[in-house]
């Protein structure tokens, strides 16, 4: 903690992430080795997810409702140069995730709280606004499903042709003579497309037709807003429950990104939703930006 520098006239209520009541409150269960920040780190006092791919890594990203909140109550981890203070827990470090109980948010949103109002996570920052979702995009796509030609020998992947789609670290492959449950664990040569990638079981698989988990979403056009990771796609022909996870060429518009679910939709709109309603409302009165109660437990 620095030096103070200023006087409030009213002192702060509270750090975001602290408990804000003594109600009962609980955390998310975790395995062995878990939960730990993912690759990118995370913030406290936000909305966190657990990586679906390794089920022990928190990102302040993901698709649908958040898996739970991220308390103020790791010790000090301060690495900027010169720093104070920081809410950032560095990748690899313990988080310990709530998924019930009253902590101070940050209402991140552009109105003004009011008991009651339901708390919607952005799904690709984990910030909360409450009473209205967050604004999303409308765009003109097409989603592919991932498949290839390809041979395994050993533990390496041939990709010799690309059908459709992109191929990606952590995708289950599948196809006449491949292992149920391989997964593509590193790059070789290849980068998405043709080359060589690292499998997780070895094996034997002369060329065949192969099919990768998930799909990739192609932008041609963008009417309003912007696409980023965790934003959940609806459209005519698009499979209820598709969300984006990662981007590839596209970062924001027009471009292509993965999507959790393999599918093939022609060219059509898309609404992108950028939140996520949560189970957590707001508990007291609170300007965008200023601290807010924020519990799980309803009055009434």
């Amino acid at each position: 903690m620095g030096f103070p520098r200023q006087v409030n006239v009213q002192a702060a209520p509270a750090v975001v992430g602290d408990f804000c009541d003594a109600n009962p409150r609980s955390t998310v269960d975790a395995a062995e080795g878990a939960l730990v920040a993912g690759s990118s780190g995370v913030l406290v006092g936000r909305f966190g997810w657990i990586d679906p791919s390794d089920g022990r890594s928190v990102n302040n990203f993901g698709a649908g409702a958040p898996t739970g909140f991220i308390r103020r109550g790791q010790e000090g981890i301060i690495t900027g140069y010169l720093a104070e203070s920081s809410l950032f827990i560095p990748a690899g470090f313990p988080v310990t995730l709530f998924n019930a109980g009253g902590f101070w948010a940050s209402n991140d949103g552009a109105s003004t709280t009011a008991p009651g109002d339901i708390a919607y996570a952005e799904n690709s920052t984990g910030q909360a606004q409450f009473g209205t979702n967050w604004t999303g995009a409308s765009v003109t796509g097409s989603i592919a499903a991932n498949v290839v030609t390809g041979s395994i020998a050993g533990d390496v992947l041939t990709v010799s042709a690309v059908t459709s789609g992109t191929i990606l670290v952590g995708q289950t492959i599948s196809g006449t003579g491949v292992t149920a449950g391989t997964k593509i664990v590193s790059l070789g040569t290849g980068t998405g497309g043709d080359g060589t990638y690292i499998v997780d079981t070895a094996q034997t698989v002369a060329s065949t037709a192969i099919t990768a988990s998930g799909g990739t979403l192609t932008v041609s056009a963008v009417g309003s807003g912007t696409l980023a990771v965790g934003d959940a796609l609806t459209g005519a022909g698009v499979t209820a429950g598709t969300a984006i996870t990662q981007l590839l060429t596209g970062a924001g518009g027009v471009g292509t990104y993965a999507v959790n679910i393999g599918q093939t939709v022609a060219s059509e709109a898309i609404t992108v939703a950028s939140g996520t309603a949560t189970k957590w409302v707001a508990a007291s009165v609170a300007a965008p930006g200023e601290l807010v109660k924020m519990t799980t437990w309803l009055n009434g």
